[in-house]
């Protein structure tokens, strides 16, 4: 039995979740650091758009061209600090909330995703 791509396509958002995580983390930690510059993570639906579907034995399938996430540089939008510092703390806490809130929606599809399918096997 092959797996069940919406499980896949749910591991590959919450490492994507998690490397963002990591990298608003990073940006808050150096807030005050004179030079820093904030990156963040290619959104994730240039990820999805890199990976290719295909349909083998009546079952949608994906393969992911580029699986790893990289933090790059942001394109400064706001106002640079005296210090060329491009963190802007009040962007790095929505970011956060919007990482939060998006953890909580994965998993919640996932489980009710799990009951449909455990359902199914007992049934």
């Amino acid at each position: 039995m092959e797996p069940v791509n919406l499980f896949d396509l749910a591991t590959k958002q919450s490492q994507w979740l998690a490397v963002r995580q990591s990298a608003i983390a990073s940006n808050i930690a150096n807030a005050n650091t004179p030079g820093y510059t904030a990156g963040d993570v290619e959104p994730f639906e240039k990820v999805l758009d890199r990976t290719a579907v295909s349909l083998q034995a009546g079952h949608l399938g994906t393969e992911a061209t580029n699986a790893g996430f990289t933090v790059k540089p942001e394109e400064t939008t706001g106002s640079i600090m005296p210090s060329k510092n491009t963190v802007a703390l009040e962007d790095e806490l929505m970011k956060a909330g919007e990482v939060r809130r998006s953890f909580e929606l994965n998993t919640a599809i996932v489980k009710a995703f799990h009951s449909m399918m455990m359902m199914a096997v007992k049934s």
